[in-house]
């Protein structure tokens, strides 16, 4: 039996980084973040529904991996968010 320190793992990293660009992944991580859109446009506070149509999804291929993110545009974002923590909570009731 191995001792501490005598076990050496070697990652394949390209291994990874191919796994993460791919299509299985790049559809998992969109599906997760319209979900969490939905629910941050279904549990957004509305006033003149400037802040509810300003939240969208922006996806973006890094080098490593494919990343989806929301956000929001309008200029009423960061007080609402501050506020409310729509946004936090919204990804937080997203299921894993």
């Amino acid at each position: 039996m191995a001792r501490k320190g005598q076990t050496i793992v070697d990652f394949d990293n390209s291994y990874f980084d191919e796994i993460m660009k791919s299509e299985g992944i790049a559809k998992l991580t969109d599906s997760k973040a319209n979900e969490a859109l939905q629910e941050a446009k279904r549990t957004a506070p509305v006033d003149e529904g400037d802040y509810r149509d300003g939240l969208m999804v922006l996806k973006r291929d890094t080098r490593y991996r494919h990343t989806a993110r929301v956000i929001g545009v309008d200029a009423k974002t960061l007080l609402i968010e501050a506020k409310t923590g729509n946004l936090a909570r919204a990804l937080k009731n997203t299921k894993r």
